[in-house]
Order: C-alpha cells, then structure tokens, then sequence
C-alpha cells in the first residue's frame, strides 16, 4: 500500500478533521510573516490606500500564503512522517487525509488570486499566483527532494509578500520592493542552514538533500558565513534607499553585527566542539535570525511612518 493510501485509510478511521486541523494546514507560523512582510511593503509604499482595501489585501494574501501552506503539506506528507519537527502535523498523524488537504489547498489558492486581483489590481494577483505556484511547483515538487541549492532557489517563494504588498498599492514593481524581496531572500540560507546543523538527523532519514546531508557540515558552515556576508552588504547598503533611513540603518548595524558574529563563531567551531555544547552557537544564530527580519521590516515601517510625517531624512 502507497505512503498515499495509508495516510487517507488513517485519516478515515480517525473520523472527521476539526476547523484546528485545517488551520494548522495554514502554517500559521510562516503565514505570520507573509502578512507582516506584506503589510510592510503595502504601507512603505508612497501612495495612500484605503483602509478597507489594505485590509482586504493583507486577507487574501495571508489566504493565498496558507494555501500555499496546505499544499506543501499535502506534497510532503510522507517526509512530514519521518521527521520529529514534523510528525504531528494533520496528515501524518491522519487527522486530515492528502486529498482533504490538496482540495483545501486548491481552493484557497484560487479564491485568494481572484479576490486579490478584484480587490487590488492584475498585477498583485499575478504575483501571487506565481508565488504559490513557485513555492508548491518550483519549491515543493521540483527542487526540495532533489538539490542542495532547494532552499536558495526556494527562498524566493517567501520573498514575494512585500512585492506583492507593494503592487497592490502602486500596480507597479520598483527598486524599494525589490530590495525588500532580496533582503528576505538572502536572509532564508543562513536562517534554515542554521537550522540544519542541528536538526540533521531529520533530514536524514527523511532523505532531503540538504547541504548538510550532502556536502557535510564543514561546507555548510562556510556557506553560513558566505552568505551573512553578503545578507549584512546589501541590508546596511539597503539604509541609504528609498526604503531607509537613520532608523532603519541603526536597525541594520545592529543586527547584522550580531549576526556576522554568529556567523563567523559558526565557521570556527567543529563538530565535536558544536556537539559537546548541544549546538549553542548554532542555535543562538537561529533565535537571531527569527528576530532578524522583524527588526529590519519594522524599521522599514517606521521610517515610511516617518516620511508620512514629513520627517525623513533622507531618502
């Protein structure tokens, strides 16, 4: 019998899926960053949008991230099994059955692009469909069981949301929502390779290609270092553009000092050193890297507030 047989019998013999299970499809956690990234391209935006239409845009995006959510989940149901992190999300654990999940999915994903496309404009629903479609196509299907480079390329999935934030209030894409998808998409390799070094067993016996799995840790923790290098350039550089300021700026310093700190202590360290402390460093440059974003999408906020105000500095 298939991975896929299995999981909708135990979904049958467990009865009905409760409005909690369904939710949980959502990833609410990850859809708690679409809507706040996306809220923040929306309002750093230089025209006025009305309430009740930001509202509506920041619904039907949160909706559309959920959908693509629901969907990954019903692709990888069977590495969900596997995993420790993972196990206990609705289809492993049968509460929800993969064709429940794939229809739940569906739906959300096609009633998110019209209503966002009736309530913004063509161009904000276009790029919505093309997220959901990267990250359950392009990310999920295509590169996340077969290459190292899964969460590179795939992190531009999660980059999208202040693009799409952006489009809805201006119908255009710019230099400033570009810069905040490239902040979001440098920051994704050092967030999850972080995450890896300690959480290997995972994906190893779920069989993903993580650059742990298949270039080893040494490789890994370069790539860390690599990586922040370029994340920390390109968020200071990102002050001195029509999304910073003095703010933003102090923000950026801040961070990414620490951050590069984590960094390079993880370049240093080997792995009888990381496993005698259970990983401190690694996993302190995770708890980081989950405050790293809110920070600088905060400071990009407040200094839209701040030239609304007519108070900026520069621009």
């Amino acid at each position: 019998m298939s991975d896929a047989s299995l999981h909708s019998a135990s979904a049958t013999q467990q009865g009905e899926a409760g409005f909690g299970d369904f939710f949980a499809l959502l990833k609410p956690r990850v859809m708690t960053l679409v809507v706040f990234t996306a809220l923040v391209g929306l309002l750093a935006a230089p025209v006025a949008v009305h309430p009740v239409v930001a509202l509506a845009a920041i619904l039907f995006i949160a909706v559309g991230g959920g959908a693509a959510g629901a969907l990954n989940m019903w692709w990888e149901s069977d590495i969900d099994a596997m995993m420790k992190r993972t196990r206990k999300r609705p289809i492993p654990t049968g509460r929800v059955s993969r064709d429940e999940a794939f229809a739940f999915g569906i739906t959300l994903a096609a009633m998110s692009v019209v209503m966002l496309w009736l309530a913004t404009n063509a161009l904000a629903a276009a790029i919505l469909a093309f997220t959901i479609f990267f990250y359950v196509v392009i990310y999920t299907i295509g590169l996340k069981r077969w290459t190292p480079q899964n969460i590179v390329i795939g992190g531009a999935a999660g980059a999208f949301p202040p693009m799409i934030g952006w489009a809805a209030a201006t119908g255009t894409i710019s230099i400033e929502s570009v810069l905040m998808f490239a902040l979001i998409f440098m920051w994704t390799p050092p967030h999850f390779w972080a995450l890896a070094l300690f959480m290997r067993g995972d994906y190893d016996s779920a069989g993903v290609p993580m650059l742990t799995v298949t270039h080893g840790r040494r490789a890994t923790r370069v790539h860390i270092l690599a990586y922040t290098v370029l994340l920390a350039v390109l968020a200071v550089g990102a002050a001195f553009t029509g999304i910073g300021g003095p703010v933003y700026l102090a923000v950026a310093v801040v961070f990414n000092a620490l951050f590069l700190r984590d960094a390079v202590a993880i370049w240093r360290r080997d792995e009888a050193v990381a496993e005698a402390d259970n990983y401190r460093v690694e996993k302190r440059a995770f708890r980081l890297s989950l405050w790293y974003l809110f920070a600088h999408f905060t400071a990009i906020l407040a200094e839209a507030v701040l030239r609304g105000l007519g108070m900026g500095v520069w621009s």
